[in-house]
């Protein structure tokens, strides 16, 4: 396996086991849904989930590799809210969870940084055949 498939294999793996906990404990996303967005939590939580997988799919097919990974960048981009709002809900809990909330605000840049450098791959992959 070269080194760009498992990089891409990697980033398929993590989007379908976020798409798959967001489908089966949704209670867990649900109180970090931004209240701006309308309609109920729960909807955003499975509709996520379901993004998580459709992008797990695109970036796991070496066809929708690139168009994939660009739409993996855009989705941890749109879930920054989410991560922000825990992360401010999350400040007066144990310092071990706070960590965790306060964490996963700054992790989405090399997340966004890895989806792009999939895109990237296959691009340049594409070209040299």
């Amino acid at each position: 396996m070269t080194t760009r498939r498992g990089e891409a294999v990697a980033l398929a793996g993590l989007l379908a086991a976020a798409g798959v906990t967001h489908l089966v404990r949704p209670g867990v996303y649900d109180p970090i849904v931004p209240r701006a967005l309308p309609g109920p939590a729960r909807f955003w939580t499975y509709a996520s989930g379901v993004a998580e997988l459709a992008v797990a799919a695109a970036v796991a097919n070496p066809a929708t590799r690139r168009a994939g990974g660009r739409a993996a960048a855009a989705l941890f981009v749109a879930v920054l809210p989410a991560n922000v709002k825990m992360a401010v809900d999350w400040r007066q809990r144990r310092p071990t969870k706070r960590a965790i909330a306060y964490g996963r605000v700054p992790l989405q840049v090399p997340l966004i940084w890895w989806a792009m450098r999939v895109a990237r791959a296959d691009t340049v992959g594409r070209r040299s055949r």
